[in-house]
């Protein structure tokens, strides 16, 4: 089953990052989140990707151009430019790179990929997000309810701890970064059926695959939401990335499940 992955985006809220790079490209622990993305798949035995690029396209088609060299110990003959390699750490990765567009929406991306996952169930994701989604557990569940569409619903941590102030101001209870208000949103990690493009027909370009496309499908009932529970994490700014690195830096990094 292959993989379809958004990293085709400005990244704007991360400019201190994505001025240089695409966003998927921005390094945790000395790697790329694009690559702790596809570790995360690799785990449970998908190592097929269909990758959406668009602004930097050529900055993340170099890097995988050059991967086998970049994790491998080489000696380079520079008189005759002869390469011969020592070791090779690589994983078994078969990556498909698509330019779909610099100012191109993710219904635009989606619809461009289409011949390359073919009459397939597919999984679809974000180049920016990390989770700890069981991904055998996600499938099994999208094959149970039949619909043409799963999402992975998540609960977010508010952004701040909470207090529990009892009387006359006194402070009974901390708690540090609750659930948010109860709600669930769409963390990504979709499983798809192939019936799903025709959601995308005509001129979709323009249209983000969030909004019209999906709320189609919902409405016709085709729309099932896999409620996870564990870690979930989307590098949207700054804060973010290095909230990320420390996670990865002190061996908690909960997406690490390989």
């Amino acid at each position: 089953m292959k993989v379809v992955i958004f990293a085709g985006g400005f990244g704007t809220r991360l400019m201190e990052e994505t001025e240089a790079r695409p966003k998927p490209m921005v390094e945790i622990g000395g790697k790329p989140i694009l690559w702790h993305i596809l570790k995360m798949y690799e785990q449970y035995d998908y190592n097929e990707f269909v990758i959406c690029l668009g602004y930097k396209a050529t900055y993340i088609k170099e890097y995988f151009f050059n991967y086998y060299l970049h994790n491998s110990d080489v000696t380079i003959e520079l008189a005759n430019n002869n390469v011969e390699v020592h070791l090779s750490e690589t994983e078994s990765f078969k990556v498909t790179l698509i330019d779909t567009g610099l100012h191109t929406n993710t219904a635009g991306r989606l619809k461009q990929i289409e011949k390359y996952v073919r009459d397939e169930t597919f999984m679809l994701t974000y180049g920016d997000g990390v989770a700890d989604v069981n991904f055998s557990e996600l499938l099994d569940f999208h094959k149970s309810h039949g619909k043409l569409a799963t999402l992975t619903s998540v609960q977010v941590p508010g952004r701040f701890g909470n207090l529990e102030i009892g009387k006359n101001g006194q402070v009974d209870n901390f708690i540090e970064k609750p659930v948010g208000d109860g709600m669930w949103i769409n963390g990504g990690f979709f499983v798809l059926e192939p019936g799903i493009f025709k959601y995308l027909e005509g001129e979709v370009t323009n249209v983000q695959w969030e909004k019209e496309p999906l709320f189609e499908i919902a409405k016709d009932n085709q729309l099932a939401a896999y409620k996870h529970y564990g870690f979930w994490k989307c590098m949207d700014a700054l804060r973010d990335r290095i909230e990320l690195e420390e996670l990865w830096n002190s061996d908690k990094a909960k997406w690490k499940t390989w």
